[in-house]
């Protein structure tokens, strides 16, 4: 799946719940899904590793949707390499 179709599909099952939350709600359970993924890295199994990068995912998603970003051209940012110096690895000091 794509970012625009990721984005796609959490509005459509999520979007108008999301909206209703707001910002400051879907920011904390980003968070904490961050929290989760971190555990998961240090204690996980890849299965439980998988499901909380899904999690993180899927609420960056959300996030981006609330504040409509589109993080298909929002990553763009990184097509050649480095932001800063453009260069794949980066170069910067």
């Amino acid at each position: 799946m794509d970012l625009a179709s990721l984005q796609d599909v959490i509005e459509r099952t999520y979007g108008e719940r999301d909206r209703e939350r707001g910002v400051p709600s879907t920011v904390a359970w980003l968070a904490e899904e961050v929290g989760e993924l971190a555990q998961a890295v240090r204690k996980g199994s890849p299965a439980q590793r998988e499901h909380e990068f899904a999690d993180v995912l899927a609420w960056v998603a959300s996030l981006a949707n609330q504040m409509d970003v589109d993080l298909a051209a929002a990553v763009q940012r990184y097509a050649a390499g480095c932001p800063r110096c453009a260069s794949i690895p980066c170069a910067c000091p």
